[in-house]
């Protein structure tokens, strides 16, 4: 018998479902054993196990309003957790994680948007308060991976300057301690994601179109202060190099980026851009690049930009 204070699957399925967080993180507690014990079942004991349960706890952030039994939620987690164990098990190709965000939650005729996955639910704003909570070399990878276009390890390894087993290490670390951080802090109050996300969109697009005529406003210089550095690719080694000058020299050679998709958190941000060369360019820019932005109180302290995608 189910003791009168204690609420029921469906109960708290159905708080859930309208946008309690610490319902969710009640019934994720309550079944961890019976999913953890699946996982097992088909990978044996090791980190693989670890991953799938933790995959599929934050995969259910996402698509707890699919279920149409809340009292059979159990056996919706459990399926869950089967579904990404069976995936690593199969699965040879490098497909972002999280049980595959972008196959599993948009029908097959729906191009994969990151911005849509993580904002069609009202939890987004306890996810990524928890993503915030992580230590930045951990968030970099895990906002790459799971929520930007830069999703290979390959990719993800070249963008943070570190080898591939790094990649790999790293985000088995940011996923352990996502999960940690989003149970505890389930019943807590969370900033507004969305927010933070149209604030950095409006900034990027106001500083595109201000470098085009040459010359940036107070309140966007200002978010570029002197000690502005710009490495990687781009940079210079051995000399300090403030973005500014680089980016007009692009400008001057007819390169014309176009904001496709942001990433935000509070002291990293990612603007994927779309690119255009003039038609007699002789040696084009790829026609993708990110801007990789280390943020103190909104300004920018490091920019790096990469190129995802083959290699000319």
């Amino acid at each position: 018998m189910v003791p009168l204070d204690r609420p029921t699957d469906a109960e708290l399925t159905r708080r859930a479902q309208s946008g309690e967080t610490g319902a969710l993180g009640v019934l994720l507690a309550r079944h961890q054993a019976p999913m953890r014990a699946v996982a097992l079942s088909l990978l044996g004991h090791g980190p693989d196990a670890d991953d799938a349960v933790q995959d599929a706890a934050l995969t259910a952030l996402r698509r707890i309003g699919d279920v149409r039994d809340p009292a059979a939620v159990g056996a919706w987690l459990r399926a869950i957790v089967r579904n990404a164990a069976r995936m690593r098990l199969r699965d040879t190709r490098e497909s972002p994680g999280l049980e595959g965000i972008g196959q599993l939650l948009l029908r097959a005729d729906e191009p994969a948007q990151p911005e849509r996955i993580v904002e069609q639910h009202a939890m987004r704003d306890w996810i990524w308060d928890a993503v915030a909570e992580l230590p930045q070399q951990l968030r970099l990878v895990l906002m790459l991976r799971h929520f930007s276009g830069i999703t290979s390890y390959q990719e993800i390894a070249e963008a943070c300057e570190v080898p591939v087993g790094t990649v790999r290490s790293r985000l088995s670390q940011a996923r352990t301690k996502m999960a940690q951080v989003l149970l505890s802090t389930a019943t807590q109050s969370h900033d507004d994601a969305t927010a933070l996300t149209e604030e950095s969109r409006h900034e990027a697009v106001a500083t595109l179109r201000a470098s085009e005529r040459g010359a940036l406003p107070r309140e966007i210089s200002e978010l570029w202060p002197a000690e502005t550095e710009l490495v990687g690719i781009l940079g210079r080694p051995g000399e300090r190099i403030h973005p500014t000058p680089v980016m007009g020299e692009v400008l001057e050679k007819g390169v014309r980026q176009h904001l496709r998709h942001v990433v935000a958190s509070r002291d990293i941000t990612i603007w994927e851009m779309d690119v255009t060369n003039p038609v007699d360019a002789t040696d084009p820019c790829p026609p993708t690049l990110a801007w990789l932005m280390f943020r103190r109180d909104g300004r920018v302290q490091r920019l790096r930009v990469v190129f995802p995608g083959p290699k000319r």
